[in-house]
């Protein structure tokens, strides 16, 4: 029976509860959007799995987000964002495909009001060719993006949004499939390559599947890398945990006026990035075709600066994080006393006898709020104790400074030109064009941020060492090379993550070694899904059906 269908006598109180079922879709959207913005919630993080509910909706979990000039084209910046971590590169026969229903955003806000300015929004959809006629992914060797033997085939529409308005499509594609194996593709990178594709108004662009960027030994969640047993330090470290994964990415390259206030990168130099995916409620109405989307896209997943969440909000506040947008940050008490006032310092005072820096913590403030400055906002109305023009949007001229609005996100100014010998620890390492100004694909962000976390900027800069925490997690570059050029990013692995070819070993980053010290530090994990299966659940409440009114069979 379709929506605007009779129904029986015995079920004539049916419309009247499917109004009631719609209007609690809208309400539970309402409501959760509400009760989220009153949670504590902060910045962002290099995320796999580490929302409870967004674990279950890899789809759309944001795992990191990257932003930095472009090293070999200084005139242009590039975003790398990635969803759907930990993916076994044996995952078949479905593989790893993008949401159909749902927005993939990458954010850039130019003055500093923690609202976005330009929004660049993927949306997909697919080509499922297999039918009742085979399960397989391809059922041959694929050597190019129209071969007749890929049978399962997806699209993106590229969408430019500029201050909220509406929006104009600036690149149309195939999206580069998944790597099934050596077998079904001889030639992976050349399949890869045809699917960038340029973009109106200059750049490029590319959505694929990679190896998955971030580097880390993820074993501090065992009390922070196996405690100090014996009193001789860390004794689990030295393991890329991510090594022989991939991750769906999505690459950009614009030029850098395009994205800076004005257009003028001269005065206004300074950008905050962040990624984040929409999904829609779901309302299932007892009908034949069963359950279809409605209502307005909500937030789900949001990552700006890695580790963020895993290493500041507790369990409680994570799932909050990734439904609110970056306007709410600063207006939240809970997410602020974890910033000023942070939970890992303790927990290596604890375990390894480090005393934990005084607080309250306004030089990570800088680092994840407002973006280092001379002049930078600070909570409490101080002085910002990192006494340096570095990436704040409050430095860019033509910006409006009551309108700034402390938040999480990567800053970058873009103004800093590349390196030719970039170092893996950025900023702490004397490189400022390194994280936490932007964040490069080699930056080792898990010793940087566990050096911040225990106090390394607290005294401005340059920045003061943690000796023993020095050694960081020992995992220093990732398990393979970066590329040079567009799209920078490695190739996904076509073995298993437990096969030889996928060793721990490192590899030099693109563009050179660094060096430098480092800490123990945690790790990824990502994003979440929530709010669209509270409006989902809600709609759930038909109950004491009729037997002569339709049912909803399935949820989503």
């Amino acid at each position: 029976m379709s929506e605007s269908s009779p129904v029986s006598a015995g079920s004539q109180r049916w419309p009247r509860r499917r109004r009631a079922a719609t209007a609690m879709v809208v309400a539970g959207a309402t409501l959760a959007a509400t009760a989220l913005a009153l949670l504590p919630s902060t910045a962002s993080a290099s995320s796999h799995r580490e929302a409870p509910l967004i674990a279950a909706d890899p789809y759309v979990d944001n795992t990191d987000t990257y932003a930095f000039v472009s090293p070999d084209k200084p005139d242009t910046v590039t975003f790398v964002a990635n969803w759907f971590g930990l993916q076994e590169p044996n995952g078949g026969p479905n593989f790893y495909p993008w949401a159909t229903d749902a927005h993939y955003d990458i954010n850039v806000d130019v003055d500093g009001d923690a609202k976005p300015d330009t929004v660049y929004r993927w949306d997909f959809t697919t080509d499922d060719r297999r039918g009742t006629d085979t399960f397989l992914y391809n059922t041959g060797q694929v050597t190019s993006l129209n071969d007749p033997d890929l049978k399962f085939r997806q699209s993106y529409t590229l969408t430019e949004i500029k201050n909220g308005k509406r929006g104009k499509v600036i690149a149309k594609g195939q999206v580069a499939p998944s790597n099934t194996g050596p077998a079904s593709f001889p030639d992976y990178q050349k399949v890869r390559n045809e699917a960038i594709d340029p973009v109106d108004g200059g750049g490029q662009q590319l959505v694929t599947q990679a190896d998955d960027a971030f580097f880390l030994d993820l074993r501090v969640f065992d009390l922070l890398y196996g405690g100090n047993v014996g009193g001789n330090g860390p004794t689990e470290v030295g393991q890329d945990t991510l090594a022989g994964y991939s991750v769906n990415t999505i690459a950009l390259q614009v030029p850098i006026e395009d994205v800076v206030l004005k257009g003028d990168k001269a005065r206004n130099p300074v950008i905050g990035v962040w990624s984040d995916t929409e999904r829609r409620s779901l309302l299932l109405l007892p009908q034949p075709a069963g359950p279809r989307v409605t209502g307005p896209y909500v937030q789900v997943s949001r990552l700006g600066n890695p580790l963020v969440n895993e290493l500041v909000l507790p369990a409680g506040l994570k799932d909050t994080f990734n439904a609110i947008e970056p306007d709410k940050d600063a207006g939240i008490p809970a997410v602020v006393q974890r910033v000023t006032d942070p939970e890992v310092p303790k927990l290596v005072e604890a375990i390894y006898g480090i005393p934990a820096p005084k607080g309250p913590r306004n030089d990570l403030v800088e680092i994840f709020l407002t973006g280092v400055a001379t002049n930078a906002p600070t909570l409490d109305g101080t002085k910002p104790p990192i006494q340096a023009d570095l990436n704040s949007q409050v430095l860019n001229k033509d910006a409006n400074p009551k309108k700034f609005r402390p938040s999480e996100m990567i800053r970058l100014n873009t103004a800093v030109a590349p390196t030719a010998n970039p170092n893996r620890l950025g900023v702490l390492g004397g490189d400022l064009q390194g994280y936490p100004n932007g964040r490069r694909l080699a930056d080792d962000v898990v010793d940087i941020t566990i050096q911040a976390a225990e106090g390394a900027f607290a005294k401005g800069l340059p920045p003061v060492i943690v000796a023993p925490l020095a050694a960081g997690d020992a995992v220093d570059t990732n398990d393979k090379p970066f590329e040079k050029a567009f799209p920078y990013v490695a190739l996904p692995s076509n073995k298993s993550v437990n096969d030889a070819a996928n060793t721990q070993g490192a590899v030099p980053p693109v563009a050179g070694p660094g060096s430098g010290p480092s800490l123990p530090a945690p790790s990824v994990i990502a994003g979440l899904a929530a709010l669209a299966l509270l409006g989902t659940g809600l709609v759930l409440s038909v109950r004491n059906r009729r037997t002569t009114a339709p049912s909803a069979a399935t949820a989503a």
